[in-house]
């Protein structure tokens, strides 16, 4: 079967926009983008500092040396290392996170709406898990040397389940991961979610409800 010219253009053209929806991000066009946190980013970042002003220090990130403040009443903290703090990270889809556990200490249910994660175990045993958007819960204790990979968006959490504190460093595909607390964003959020919605949504009442947003003040 023969083809006219423009059937041929027509194939063409649709190879064309086929290959344009599946293909991914382009190369950069240089070999780093130092974010200038001075100016409001775009969609793909921040603007790049001349490169003249950069040095070996806009590369290396300290931030995470010394461990999260863990007086809380989760007994855990958080460090991130996201492009608003490691400029350096600009253009590069990757954040760092140092987490810090007390012996009972927790990490409440959350998700990242913007990127997977991996957890790496350096200190301790942590019980972790993960709720699919079917809920379905994968859990599992995890000791020191594992690592688990957390799809971006889902439901998830970290425990000490050991009697000595525990440490977790998490890398995530993001410059900018987001963070949202299921707990803190229901109960916690300004103006407030409807007593009604709460009441209706996990089964509490007004006094119960109170109660748990007393600890968000």
């Amino acid at each position: 079967m023969a083809f006219s010219s423009s059937h041929a253009l027509s194939i063409s053209l649709l190879a064309f926009f086929v290959c344009a929806v599946v293909s991914s991000d382009p190369d950069p066009l240089q070999d780093f983008c130092i974010g200038d946190l001075n100016v409001v980013p775009g969609i793909n970042g921040f603007p790049c500092r001349n490169s003249s002003t950069v040095t070996v220090d806009d590369f290396i990130y300290s931030g995470i040396v010394n461990s999260s403040n863990t007086t809380n009443i989760n007994r855990s903290g958080a460090i991130f290392g996201t492009v608003l703090r490691f400029p350096g990270l600009n253009t590069l889809g990757l954040s760092i996170a140092r987490l810090d556990f007390l012996p009972e200490g927790i990490i409440p249910p959350h998700t990242h709406p913007r990127a997977s994660e991996m957890v790496y175990v350096e200190e301790g045993t942590v019980y972790a898990a993960i709720v699919t958007a079917d809920n379905r819960l994968f859990a599992r204790v995890m000791n020191r040397g594992e690592v688990m990979v957390i799809p971006r968006g889902l439901i998830h959490w970290q425990m000490n389940v050991g009697r000595t504190n525990a440490k977790i460093i998490a890398t995530l595909n993001s410059q900018l991961p987001g963070i949202q607390f299921i707990a803190r964003s229901m109960f916690g959020s300004r103006p407030e979610v409807p007593d009604e919605v709460l009441e209706k949504t996990f089964f509490l009442d007004e006094r119960s409800i109170n109660q748990v947003r007393s600890n968000f003040v």
